[in-house]
């Protein structure tokens, strides 16, 4: 027989099989619980079998059965006992385990945190977060404990019966093993694929959702939101088909199987008619004893199909997770000491794994250190690309993107000493605003945050608050405005006092003189700074030094917003359109 796909993630696994041994009392218990469960339900239905036919066959006989009918109290009371003490202490070991798992994921992931995108994209930890995670409770709960207690209740079975005829007890061997090994075997060969395919549709509806919706003014700027609609639309259907094709394997193989537990009934009348007769009853009264006995027992048994197909998923899960400690492997390399912090980008290529087509397409570009470069496109063009490779976060396909000599995905948590960068929606934390500050410096004095928010254009805002840098501000922020996020956000930034500020895009979405007084601030007091600004409209472009224009992942326009203006068309025609001539 193969070896399951399971077996084989579990040989080399280092995030389930070390907390089998740390918590293996815990385990054995609820194997041991899981067992009695059905023990006592069969035994319930088998002693109750016993105790009607016997008492039917002669009426008197009521005064003569009093330790079935104990036994049928004792074994009434100790199966929902037993199935309650045994989710009780199945599930306390499964979460047990699950908040441990999570804890290790969160420290994995936050050892390359400033790589995170280099790694990972926002759609895979959704994945591994809603799904690896879960799936690992699901391995023991709906896989391995049902599958180990259906084995011994197997065993137990088979030597039960062989007490009675050993030759019986050979054929419910074999009709016993269809159940518990062949049904369960059919449905990982023939629906296990089908199983990942709905887990690997799910992720990618993760990713392609994450990464566009946080896009989504791109979409909207460039006139495509329909075509995204359509195509995520589209991804939803494929995944409403796997999942019907799902359901009806299920529903065939169920019908099936329930016929099939019918012939072990049918199987089991016949034996025992054969077996015990006896006046007025007697020996007989076994008959309905063993008939209704199978079917409490048979529940543990016909959830092994189910079980067993989700193996691949679960296969799947753990060689993610296993592969996490691998992804995160980082060796910071420090900026050498008093080195021009120059940017370049040299020959560089690149795109996203699993796909062929080139973000960017042998591009050259260098940043001199105090430069105002602004950097623009369509959606799709590159920019936010080439941004994250002079932020590290992503490593270039060939060629490298260079700090001050030193490959930028190998500075670790030094890049954020010397790039600092502020997003689309800068994002503030639930705590006072003196916190969110210091987030830029954990030892800038109260003097000096109220400087920065002088210098930012907030300290009169923040005076008037109730207690002022003590205020405490609402989740995400959302008792300041767009444009006064963005102002705490440079607020931190200038009390980090990075020498290069990055600007991905932070002016969308605000109103065109909110806007340009925000650029105005940002400049002013970016001024002694390397300043990188990535944007698609030209409102204070005449504020840069340099602008670039990237499209189809390669360099077409290159210069002073003045000498574009005199020497490119299509840069006129941008500045017309932009501001609505």
């Amino acid at each position: 027989m193969p070896k399951i796909p399971l077996f084989k993630a579990f040989e080399k696994d280092t995030w389930v099989k070390p907390f089998l041994h740390q918590y293996k009392r815990s385990l054995y218990l609820a194997l041991f619980l899981g067992f009695m469960t059905f023990f006592c339900a069969g035994a319930l239905m088998f002693v109750s079998g016993y105790l009607i036919s016997r008492a039917a066959s002669i009426p008197e006989n009521i005064l003569l059965i009093y330790i079935p009918i104990v036994l049928t109290r004792a074994f009434g009371i100790g199966r929902p006992v037993f199935r309650y003490i045994e989710r009780l202490t199945s599930h306390n070991w499964v979460l047990r385990l699950t908040s441990t798992l999570r804890l290790k994921l969160y420290t994995v992931l936050e050892k390359d945190a400033i790589f995170f995108k280099r790694n990972f994209k926002i759609g895979d930890i959704l994945g591994l977060l809603a799904e690896d995670i879960n799936h690992i409770e699901n391995l023991y709960l709906r896989t391995v404990f049902p599958t180990i207690i259906a084995w011994i209740l197997y065993a137990f079975v088979v030597i039960g019966l062989g007490f009675y005829s050993l030759w019986f007890a050979l054929v419910m061997a074999l009709l016993l093993f269809v159940l518990v090994f062949v049904f369960p075997l059919y449905s990982v060969l023939l629906n296990g694929a089908r199983q990942e395919k709905e887990k690997q549709v799910k992720n990618a509806l993760y990713t392609d959702l994450t990464d566009n919706v946080m896009g989504v003014s791109d979409w909207i700027f460039s006139q495509r939101s329909q075509d995204y609609v359509s195509s995520y639309v589209e991804n939803e259907q494929q995944l409403y088909d796997v999942q019907n094709e799902l359901r009806h394997f299920n529903r065939v193989r169920n019908f099936i199987l329930q016929l099939y537990i019918g012939l072990i009934a049918i199987s089991l009348i016949l034996w025992t008619s054969q077996r015990f007769v006896g006046d007025h009853g007697g020996a007989a009264n076994w008959i309905a004893a063993f008939v209704l006995s199978l079917f409490p027992l048979v529940d543990a048994f016909a959830v092994l199909s189910d079980a067993a197909q989700e193996t691949n998923i679960y296969k799947d899960s753990l060689d993610r997770l296993n592969h996490l400690e691998e992804k995160a492997e980082v060796t910071p390399v420090a900026l050498p000491e008093n080195q021009q912090l120059d940017i370049r980008v040299e020959d560089v290529t690149f795109h996203y794994p699993n796909e062929s087509k080139l973000v960017l397409d042998h591009l050259e570009l260098k940043i001199p250190k105090g430069q105002k470069i602004a950097i623009l496109g369509r959606s799709g063009s590159g920019k936010s690309t080439l941004a994250s490779l002079i932020r590290g976060d992503l490593v270039p396909t060939t060629g490298q993107v260079t700090l001050a000599g030193v490959p930028t995905s190998q500075l670790g948590d030094a890049i954020a000493e010397v790039v600092g960068v502020i997003q689309q929606t800068p994002y503030l934390f639930r705590t006072t605003i003196l916190n969110n500050l210091r987030l830029g410096n954990e030892e800038a004095s109260e003097d000096e945050v109220w400087d920065v928010l002088d210098r930012v254009g907030l300290k009169n805002l923040v005076k008037r608050l109730p207690e002022g840098l003590h205020t405490m501000v609402d989740e995400a922020g959302l008792r300041f405005s767009g444009g006064e996020r963005h102002r705490m956000a440079l607020a931190r930034i200038l009390l980090k006092d990075t020498p290069i500020v990055l600007l991905d895009e932070p002016t969308v979405g605000l109103d065109p003189i909110t806007e340009q007084a925000l650029i105005d601030t940002f400049f002013s007091q970016l001024s002694d700074k390397t300043v990188i600004w990535i944007t698609h409209h030209l409102q204070g472009i005449d504020q840069m030094q340099r602008v670039i224009f990237i499209e189809n992942g390669q360099l077409e326009l290159s210069g002073s917003p003045k000498e574009l203006l005199e020497t490119s068309p299509r840069y006129r025609k941008l500045k017309a359109i932009d501001e609505g001539r």
